[in-house]
């Protein structure tokens, strides 16, 4: 009776934990099946490429003196990347990247593209389209960086006009784009992070407590440069189905702006950096450049430029040879290190937001300034018309100011509106910006984000500097009013809602 009992103990025993088990089996079942729905995606990726080099002669952007290009050195191309994510035949997500060898992108190109992409992709948000400039001073005027004025008393005739450029811009992107999405295929994807000199912090610091642009240092009141300079090197690969590399993305924390003063059209070291990773990986690559974040950063050497010069000399090579055989060699570094580790079912999430940010404020010293400047530089220009060529950007940079101050009288606490980036593909982050955002901004996304890696991208959208504290204090170029919509408070907002977006979806 005893072993019966036993038996019938450790039956009921061996039922119990059978039933245990089974619910257990159902339960990890149900998880992995939840899991495989967020993780399991097929990643399908389309490119396309478009030449954005404008008709000729054109005025060029990035100075405040007019400068007409007559002839071309290099095409400039916007480079196009479309990403989908997709479970079986149903889509998940969609990201379309478009680098641009521009300055910067005012508000209406964007919106003529996502206007002109809509009909033609209906099944596609076109918020989810996000246009990039490399920076190059070199490409033509659209409008100014500056509350959407021309900075530029640009001849009427014989000479391409921005609303002309516009047009032709926004045809050939929107064809590109169409394109793009139409060519997705299976594909992977993978991250690479490397590092290269190509970066110097500009701003220079003096004994008096002021800071200037490209000031110089062969003086004994030279102290230091002001902040941080990043040397890495961010990079995606993608591969389609059949193992071969179509696309990479490469974040440089450095604006294209080596060449800026030529009076040419010019792609700056992008162009070289395309020529020279097609020519390794094949003529069919798509090569998009980002700039990270470097609003206090340039290419131009500070210093030791002489010991600089001899060893490229040496090597037989030009500042912008020089700067790409770096951006090369990191990009080629990290596919050897990568190439293996491809992913196809990766997550891919993109959030984007439109976000309000206090305006910098103008004193009524800085105004008075101003006013005073505009206005003197205002009677040289009439008294002169010929100075309007060197004189014309002077004026208008400093009558914005005036204007600005005379919309706080109505409008004490003027907001800024601006539109920023998300996405999250596999265990990276792609963040963006519409700013020529100090470095340090960028570092303080990167370094308190949940992301593997983070490319910190600027200059989606129309750029003005957005400096920090520190720089402000300095002064200068760059940290001016004059160079500013939102000033530092304005870039820690735009850090902790990138930061939110960011640990959202991790």
């Amino acid at each position: 009776m005893f072993n019966e009992l036993i038996i019938k103990n450790i039956y009921e025993a061996i039922v119990l934990l059978w039933r245990i088990r089974r619910t257990s089996m159902v339960l990890i079942f149900l998880l992995f099946s939840s899991v495989s729905a967020i993780c399991g995606n097929d990643l399908y990726v389309g490119t396309a490429e478009a030449n954005i080099t404008p008709d000729l002669p054109v005025a060029l952007n990035g100075q405040f003196y007019l400068r007409i290009a007559h002839t071309a050195r290099t095409p400039l191309l916007a480079n196009i990347v479309a990403i989908e994510s997709r479970d079986g035949e149903r889509s998940l997500e969609q990201t379309i990247f478009v680098s641009c060898d521009l300055v910067s992108i005012p508000q209406i190109l964007t919106d003529l593209v996502r206007k002109q992409v809509q009909p033609q992709i209906p099944e596609l948000n076109v918020k989810k389209i996000i246009l990039s400039a490399t920076h190059t001073h070199t490409s033509p005027v659209m409008e100014s960086d500056f509350s959407e004025i021309i900075l530029y008393d640009i001849p009427k005739q014989g000479v391409s006009q921005p609303n002309d450029y516009q047009q032709l811009f926004a045809k050939r992107v929107t064809e590109a784009i169409v394109k793009a999405w139409i060519a997705r295929k299976p594909g992977s994807v993978t991250w690479g992070l490397t590092s290269a000199t190509i970066a110097h912090n500009r701003r220079v610091v003096y004994t008096d407590g002021t800071a200037k642009m490209y000031g110089n240092t062969n003086l004994p009141e030279f102290q230091n440069f002001e902040g941080y300079e990043d040397h890495d090197v961010n990079t995606l690969f993608f591969w389609n189905k059949t193992g071969k590399l179509i696309a990479t993305s490469i974040e440089v924390p450095c604006p294209a702006q080596e060449v800026e003063k030529d009076t040419v059209i010019d792609a700056d070291y992008w162009h070289s950096v395309r020529v020279s990773l097609k020519k390794r990986f094949g003529s069919g690559l798509l090569v998009m450049g980002w700039i990270g974040a470097a609003g206090d950063q340039s290419p131009h050497l500070m210093y030791r430029r002489g010991a600089e010069e001899r060893m490229r000399n040496l090597d037989k090579l030009s500042r912008v040879d020089a700067i790409t055989k770096r951006i090369v060699h990191a990009v080629g570094e990290a596919y050897e290190t990568v190439k293996n580790d491809r992913h196809t079912d990766v997550i891919l999430t993109h959030k984007v937001e439109m976000i309000t940010l206090p305006m910098r404020i103008v004193t009524e010293a800085e105004y008075k300034d101003s006013k005073s400047v505009s206005d003197e530089t205002a009677a040289q220009i009439a008294a002169n018309p010929k100075a309007s060529e060197k004189m014309y950007g002077k004026m208008v940079w400093f009558g914005n100011i005036v204007k600005r101050y005379e919309m706080q009288k109505t409008n004490p606490n003027p907001t800024y509106d601006t539109e920023i980036h998300v996405i999250r593909l596999g265990d990276v982050a792609v963040c963006t910006n519409q700013f020529e955002l100090f470095t340090d901004f960028g570092i303080r996304i990167q370094a308190r984000s949940k992301a593997l890696q983070n490319f910190v991208v600027q200059l989606a959208g129309p750029g003005t500097y957005l400096p920090t504290t520190k720089a402000v204090g300095g002064g200068g170029y760059s940290a001016v009013c004059q160079s500013n919509l939102v000033g530092p408070e304005g870039g820690q907002m735009l850090v902790e809602k990138t930061l939110e977006l960011i640990n959202s979806v991790w």
